[in-house]
């Protein structure tokens, strides 16, 4: 081994090390910036080190790509808004999944050019491009329905699983056929097209409910496909870094299923939201039952004057933007000597953790921040519980009532609260397309409007003394 291939091999080490270092304090939202710091720094020496690499021939092209991934990385970081951050990860998770598979057809254009190759050539090839094209076209379709580009809920039609059968057997045909030597150029086309096709019909028909389920999934499936590409390319950090990212995305998909007491299974072919139940209007429940609505004078006295408030944010926070208007609605409250907690559910948003980031980009203290195990037995000594639209994270019927599509999901405890204020635009349901019999709840009050403009009033309206 060369001084050269010594320094590349330490350089690959030294960024695995880094990598794991940075998934440790990823782990916890208080270390969390030192974890992505570690994490950058570690990408970088791999990027240094393998340009460093003797097999690089086209020095140009990498210039070009490396100055427009930088371009768009930076610009994004700067531009996107962290209530677009789910799309946003989609989106990229999507990229890393499209890289693995152009590297590997790239592969597979050098040794068709040769003309024969072994299977323990092309079946880490053959693998990573149809782990990267499902990855790519699965988290197109993702970034789409979290975009609203098109409907986010189910997309299903009648023998839809017979037609995704079928395309995963052509899949496999073809892998079997590749794999075994025959170099036919039309047919990894049409593994490709396949495998890309496959990615898009399997998310179809998921919902915008079990959307961080699929962001996570999609995201193991990256990294699958990237550490099958670092033995296509014998390169140490691509093996070691996608074995980080399919072995952690497997982890968080299992917690986060486990989480909503689903099957992994039933999210992808459960087709979980596509029974939509009609809309009431802003004072009546689609099953006929009344709810009692407030003033924001009214709720905002409430909340003055109690003892302990945990706010339940949701999705609807994150569409409204409100999150450094809760941050100031709890420094109001703090003031005034209220303990103010917030209840974090596994699932609340559209992507793993979306709470704990909008939060954290409030500046809301992590101490105050509760994980749904931790916070669920205090939500019985809570004065208040305010939900910002936490719509099937909070639903009841998840408990009690066992034809529901919830049923048997953990849920947030709000109803154990002494009073329960909920934020919402109307009485449309959530993601999961059924009413929350929480509205109806006597101790319940709904205070209807964008959970921006609200919040800020209930702030304004705080008594300061």
């Amino acid at each position: 081994m060369s001084g050269l291939d010594t320094g590349l091999a330490l350089a690959y080490l030294l960024t695995g090390i880094l990598f794991i270092l940075g998934l440790k304090f990823l782990s916890s939202p208080a270390h969390a910036r030192t974890g992505n710091t570690l994490a950058a720094i570690g990408m970088l020496i791999a990027v240094a080190a393998t340009c460093l690499d003797r097999h690089i021939v086209t020095w140009p092209i990498i210039v070009i790509g490396g100055i427009v991934g930088a371009l768009i990385g930076f610009f994004s970081a700067r531009v996107v808004k962290m209530t677009a951050m789910p799309q946003m990860v989609a989106l990229f998770n999507g990229a890393g999944g499209g890289a693995a598979a152009l590297v590997a057809s790239g592969e597979f254009l050098k040794v068709s050019g040769i003309g024969t190759a072994s299977a323990t050539d092309l079946v880490p090839i053959v693998l990573s491009v149809i782990i990267g094209s499902i990855s790519f076209a699965g988290s197109l379709i993702a970034f789409a329905k979290l975009q609203e580009l098109m409907p986010g809920r189910p997309l299903t039609y009648p023998g839809q699983q017979v037609v995704n059968g079928l395309i995963g057997l052509s899949v496999v045909a073809l892998a079997v056929y590749l794999s075994l030597g025959n170099l036919d150029p039309r047919a990894f086309v049409g593994l490709v097209c396949a495998a890309a096709l496959l990615g898009i019909l399997a998310v179809l028909p998921i919902g915008g409910a079990d959307m961080p389920v699929v962001i996570s999934l999609l995201n193991s499936f990256t990294g699958v496909a990237v550490a099958v590409t670092g033995f296509v390319l014998s390169n140490t950090v691509l093996i070691i870094s996608g074995t980080l990212v399919g072995a952690s995305g497997t982890l968080l998909t299992m917690l986060m299923a486990k989480a909503m007491n689903r099957s992994i299974t039933n999210v992808l072919f459960g087709a979980f939201g596509s029974v939509q139940s009609a809309a009431g209007g802003p004072a009546v429940t689609s099953s006929g039952g009344t709810v009692r609505t407030a003033s924001t004078e009214d709720v905002a006295t409430l909340l003055a004057y109690s003892r302990s408030v945990i706010i339940a944010p949701g999705y609807g926070m994150a569409v409204a933007q409100a999150q450094h208007a809760v941050r100031e609605l709890s420094a109001n409250l703090e003031k005034r000597g209220v303990d103010v907690k917030f209840a974090i559910h596994p699932v609340a948003g559209r992507m793993p953790g979306h709470m704990n980031v909008l939060l954290a980009e409030a500046n809301v203290p992590y101490s105050q921040l509760h994980e749904m195990d931790e916070i669920n037995p205090q939500f019985e000594q809570a004065d208040v519980a305010l939900i910002i639209g936490a719509n099937d994270v909070t639903n009841p019927a998840a408990r009690n009532v066992p034809s529901s599509p919830i049923y048997g999901m953990p849920i947030l405890d709000v109803d154990k609260a002494q009073h329960v204020v909920v934020l919402k635009r109307s009485m449309n349901p959530g993601f999961a397309g059924i009413d929350n019999p929480l509205y109806e709840n006597p101790k319940t009050m709904m205070l209807f409007g964008d959970a921006k403009a609200t919040v800020s009033a209930l702030a304004a309206a705080v008594p300061t003394a």
